[in-house]
């Protein structure tokens, strides 16, 4: 097999290989999904009115595009587990919201409440990105500081 021949096999084996990761990736499913429904332009008010200071201010911070705002609802040691990586204390939790939140648009649709919080269905929008998706995001709250968000896609 020629050089060339060789190189257009492995590039295209890594086009192929590319492709099916892309497709089967939690984030495009959820994209996906989000594509056929009628989603809600504006928070629930009152969903949004059943949440707890905390967990209401981390709202807010979203809207308002502030991740130095975000980062002063969570307890020192907070740690947020989104779908899979983990982000420990306030530092690495303000990189996570600069980097991944501020900027999006969150919309708060439905909470439940839990022994150690709510949990809040919501729609995000990233900006720049293909399409926004369904979450849910488990809150734990001590003394009026989020200590824990597990996000996980809807």
């Amino acid at each position: 097999m020629s050089a060339l021949r060789t190189a257009a096999v492995v590039v295209a084996v890594a086009v192929a290989v590319l492709a099916v990761t892309i497709m089967t990736s939690d984030y495009v499913r959820a994209v996906a999904k989000e594509v056929v429904r009628d989603t809600p332009s504006a928070h629930d008010p009152a969903a949004l009115a059943a949440l707890e200071p905390a967990v209401r201010g981390y709202v807010e911070a979203v809207d308002a595009q502030d991740a130095d705002a975000l980062v002063t609802v969570f307890a020192p040691d907070a740690t947020v587990s989104d779908t899979g990586r983990s982000f420990r204390g306030r530092a690495a939790i303000g990189d996570w919201a600069r980097d991944e939140v501020v900027g999006g648009e969150l919309t708060v649709l439905r909470t439940t409440h839990g022994p150690k919080g709510p949990t809040v269905l919501l729609h995000f929008d990233p900006e720049g990105l293909m399409a926004g998706f369904r979450a849910r995001y488990t809150f734990d709250v001590e003394n009026d500081l989020i200590t824990r968000i597990t996000l996980r896609y809807a």
